[in-house]
């Protein structure tokens, strides 16, 4: 079974830049489709970006689109979620998750622990 870990998280000024990591450990046949979510204090759960390790292909949450870039070192195991321009409400605690296709509607196992990134103004 694919097992992921992010880190990365940390404080970031409004308008900066954070890099976000997701190690992933497991066979990728196990687990194409590496997707990040985030969830704010009381707000619920909201999906970021996926990326299929594959062929590289990657699916956005719309409202997102503008700051947010996802990337994949298959050598390293490792994908990436590049905040650029960060705004306050991106502070939350961000998730990775493996699944069998971007498209498939459930993860494997859990989302983990997170990464904190915190925004100030």
């Amino acid at each position: 079974e694919v097992q992921v870990v992010a880190s990365g998280g940390g404080p970031v000024q409004a308008g900066g830049s954070l890099r976000l990591s997701c190690a992933t450990t497991g066979a990728p046949d196990d687990g194409d489709g590496i997707i990040w979510s985030c969830q704010a204090p009381g707000k619920e759960r909201e999906w970021v970006a996926c990326i299929s390790r594959s062929d590289g292909s990657t699916y956005y949450n719309e409202p997102m689109k503008s700051r947010f870039s996802i990337s994949a070192d298959n050598a390293k195991n490792t994908v990436f979620l590049q905040i650029d321009g960060a705004e306050p409400e991106d502070a939350a605690v961000y998730y990775c998750a493996a699944k069998l296709y971007c498209w498939y509607p459930r993860i494997i196992g859990s989302w983990g622990q997170g990464t904190q990134v915190t925004v100030s103004s």
